[in-house]
């Protein structure tokens, strides 16, 4: 069977999953009707509205291959910068900079990605343009708050653009035996991501009870944080044939993922505390911004990019 072939029998199941859930949370929403609704059970009905669009979105852009994920993961990476730079002070000397950064770094990272010359889309922004902005603003000559300025635009462009490239980037890996199948990288590691993230939401409401990190997320709890890593890894495990590793590497891949996705989730967090805001944006109704759906994928997408290409690629 093709990759897109196996993807869409992937989808069919989390369809059916989000079908069941959608009607658990509709039926939970029917028994406390003329009551205040619960936070758990909104904020359940929340993430499945926001999975519905996630998986729903990504179905489409596998049906046009190639072109269509990169395309897709660009608009992720624009709309995921703009909450960024919306979120950040910045000064008339900072616009030439933050064109640059929109109108030209993301679309020639993804283009690199299109053309798959990993010699310079892995280096392109942590080298290139982390040289080339600080030029462009100093020549404006604005230098108040000149550092934190910068480093803030560069950060940006690093979290928004460079980490989520690497989605799309899997589609360029040449792995022996896999050949036509990397969609289902992509879909392995959305999916035990994603997962992971609802799983600790779920473990943490059923068990939590000791903060992991009070200050950033009070809602996460290490009981949760077990659970749901655990649990993600199980998945993982069961996963392994889309793909190209066998099944104990399978679970240690999806463990090495979901521990880095927690660890995006809390440096988001921090970030969005410095900024006194509860979300990104109000892209998903209910649930926040592309950043916040982003947050776990943004830190572990490239670790399993660079993993992957290193021990599995011809």
């Amino acid at each position: 069977m093709t990759g897109i072939g196996q993807a869409y029998e992937v989808f069919a199941g989390i369809f059916g999953a989000l079908a069941v859930a959608s009607v658990t949370g509709f039926v939970l929403d029917r028994l406390h009707r003329g009551r205040p609704l619960h936070p758990t059970i909104q904020n359940l009905n929340a993430r499945i509205r926001a999975w519905w669009v996630m998986v729903v979105l990504i179905g489409i852009a596998f049906a046009f291959g190639a072109a269509g994920v990169i395309m897709l993961f660009g608009f992720v990476s624009f709309a995921a910068l703009r909450e960024f730079i919306t979120l950040t002070p910045t000064r008339r000397g900072d616009h030439i900079a933050l064109a640059t950064g929109f109108f030209v770094v993301l679309p020639v990272q993804y283009w690199l990605i299109w053309i798959n010359w990993y010699g310079l889309y892995s280096i392109f922004i942590p080298v290139y343009v982390f040289l080339l902005l600080p030029i462009i603003a100093a020549l404006r000559g604005d230098t108040r708050d000149f550092i934190r300025r910068i480093a803030e635009v560069q950060w940006g462009l690093m979290i928004s653009v460079f980490c989520v490239s690497h989605v799309p980037a899997l589609l360029t890996l040449p792995i022996v035996g896999y050949g036509g199948h990397n969609l289902l990288l992509i879909a392995f590691l959305v999916l035990v991501v994603q997962a992971s993230d609802v799983l600790q939401y779920i473990w943490g409401k059923l068990l939590g009870r000791h903060p992991i990190a009070p200050r950033l997320s009070p809602s996460k709890t290490i009981e949760g944080f077990a659970g749901g890593i655990i649990s993600a890894t199980l998945l993982g495990m069961a996963l392994w044939r889309i793909t190209p590793f066998p099944p104990l590497q399978a679970g240690l891949m999806a463990l090495l993922i979901t521990v880095m996705g927690f660890c995006g989730g809390l440096v988001m967090s921090a970030i969005k505390r410095d900024r006194g805001v509860k979300d990104w944006g109000q892209m998903i109704e209910g649930h926040g911004g592309m950043l916040d759906r982003l947050d776990s994928v943004i830190f572990s997408a490239p670790i399993f990019f660079h993993v992957t290409r290193y021990y599995w690629s011809g």
